[in-house]
């Protein structure tokens, strides 16, 4: 007796490929997190120090850390980048012709 699996090849954007609203958006913020996480793994920094460090609480960096940040904007995760003292860059060009929609993508480096 055999198994059939059924595979099918992502997007690049798991959000999408669940259907779930603000699918973009939300990967903007994942890979914001995890630019957020890495920084204060190499920083050394305990939840509760980058907390004080960036002007919240233990809770809300838990959140981040847990991939909790459906309530984060955008604009705040790229605050609390800027206060780990890292340089954020943001770009903009017109859509290509092909596609359907514009998108909103987060580039790290």
């Amino acid at each position: 007796m055999t198994k059939k699996s059924n595979f099918f090849e992502g997007s690049g954007n798991v959000y999408a490929d669940l259907g779930l609203p603000d699918a973009d958006e939300m990967l903007a913020k994942a890979n914001l997190a995890v630019e957020i996480i890495r920084v204060m793994k190499k920083r050394k920094l305990t939840q509760q120090k980058a907390a004080k460090l960036l002007g919240t609480t233990q809770a809300k960096i838990s959140d981040v850390v847990r991939g909790q940040f459906r309530s984060f904007t955008i604009d705040r995760l790229l605050k609390m980048l800027v206060d780990l003292d890292q340089d954020v860059e943001i770009s903009y060009k017109p859509k290509p012709r092909s596609r359907d929609h514009a998108t909103l993508t987060v580039h790290p480096v």
